[in-house]
């Protein structure tokens, strides 16, 4: 393959050399102005690039690297793949650099590379400054990354010259990184940046967005996304945007991985949840309701995702949730009720039978023989429940409870006077169980 690539260089080379047999007129300031300033200096120059992009071709990166510095010096402005190839040269002598100041010496080079090409073709519609700064920040990144300094200045330029979202992303994982990892930077620095960068990503979509959601969780992981700085930072982006869907979206989000409990958390999820419902913000804000005893409102949000969701396993979570908010209200029979739907929808979660034996249990008593035979229905579906549940804090309570409802059994005494058999079969509550005693 390589000889292959040699010949066709060469072919190439005489291509370019039976061009100039044929007597060019290098005078011609137009055609030939960018090779020099004479006529011999011009057909010289252009020797010598079709000697480097030979070198090039052919992987000869020694060679490449003295026709490169004699195109810098003699025409820098000849042609925009002299700035291309001449990274592709230094990238190489990087990757084969014998020690650290011998590769650092040609990461400068591919640094300088890139300021000569700003320099002289900076003002191309395409590739110029921005691009060019773009690539350097990169590249600068990708040999020289513990130089935090001088990789986030880079990415400066870089963000200044064209805010390209992924750009940003990268610049932002970096400020992050250090601060988490290194300690470098400041929280300020991190919120200052993250307020001014924002505005990058609205109405971001598709590979943005992407970009977003990874500027967004640096920002959430970062340390500095305290409760109290969000709730500042956000009640005044907020207001100002007019609670933009987008803005709302995101200080859920950043305030929900801070696991913020205040007041304005509380109303920004509520915001949320009427911009974007889904079962996951309806469950979140039901449990958040529930834990400050506002447990009108947790069935509220609730039972209006409940309305909406297709999804039978998003279903059966409400239903359970719906059923532990009814157990914490004493309303026993709503919560028998959900717990029975969630129970058909997935017979083999633990939660439905947890909070159906409760509702048993609550309704058991010792006041009379039916009344205490619930108790052993309660202890069945108890069982059921430790026996799918994985939550071990869970478990244990179901344990705790099945050792109450049995300590709540009829005695043998009173299962004679009643005149049922250990073993038999009873219905308790509607429920068919199984007849045993105590004492």
């Amino acid at each position: 393959m390589k000889s292959v690539k040699f010949l066709l260089s060469l072919a190439f080379a005489v291509v370019g050399m039976t061009a100039l047999a044929q007597n060019p007129d290098f005078s011609n300031d137009a055609l030939y102005g960018k090779y020099g300033a004479t006529p011999e200096e011009r057909e010289h120059n252009i020797y010598l690039l079709n000697f480097f992009n030979e070198a090039v071709g052919n992987q000869n990166f020694q060679a490449a690297s003295g026709y490169l510095k004699q195109l810098l010096d003699r025409c820098p402005k000849a042609s925009e793949n002299i700035y291309a190839k001449g990274a592709t040269v230094f990238k190489n002598k990087i990757a084969r650099a014998k020690s650290v100041a011998e590769k650092k010496t040609y990461i400068d080079s591919l640094m300088l590379l890139y300021d000569l090409r700003i320099e002289n073709f900076g003002d191309h519609p395409t590739r110029g400054k921005a691009y060019i700064l773009d690539r350097k920040a990169r590249d600068f990144l990708i040999y020289n990354p513990l130089d935090h300094e001088r990789v986030l200045e880079l990415f400066r330029e870089a963000i200044a010259a064209n805010p390209d979202p992924e750009l940003v992303a990268i610049y932002f994982k970096q400020l992050t990184d250090y601060y988490r990892e290194d300690g470098e930077g400041s929280p300020d620095e991190i919120i200052a940046e993250y307020q001014r960068l924002s505005p990058v990503f609205d109405g971001a979509t598709g590979q943005a967005a992407e970009y977003k959601d990874q500027f967004d969780r640096c920002f959430g992981i970062s340390g500095v996304a305290s409760c109290e700085n969000l709730e500042t930072m956000f009640k005044e982006k907020l207001a100002a945007s007019n609670n933009d869907p987008d803005v709302v979206a995101q200080a859920f989000d950043l305030m929900s991985r801070a696991q913020c409990d205040s007041e304005f958390y509380f109303a920004t999820a509520e915001l949320f949840y009427k911009v974007r419902p889904s079962a996951e913000t309806a469950l979140l804000l039901a449990e958040g309701f529930q834990n400050k005893n506002q447990f009108d409102k947790a069935i509220t949000y609730l039972t209006e995702a409940l309305a909406v969701e297709k999804d039978n396993v998003e279903k059966e979570k409400l239903l359970v949730r719906i059923g532990v908010v009814q157990l914490a209200m004493k309303n026993y029979a709503e919560a028998r009720k959900a717990a029975l739907e969630a129970q058909e929808l997935n017979p083999e979660d633990g939660m439905p039978y947890f909070v159906l034996a409760q509702c048993y249990g609550a309704q058991a008593s010792t006041a009379s023989f039916a009344s205490q035979a619930i108790y052993w229905v309660a202890y069945d579906t108890m069982e059921k429940a430790a026996n799918l549940l994985e939550d071990e804090n869970l478990k244990t309570t179901a344990n705790t409870l099945m050792a109450a409802y049995r300590s709540a059994w009829p005695s043998k005494e009173e299962c004679f006077f009643n005149e049922v058999q250990v073993g038999s079969r009873y219905v308790a509550a509607g429920v068919p169980t199984t007849v045993r005693c105590i004492r």
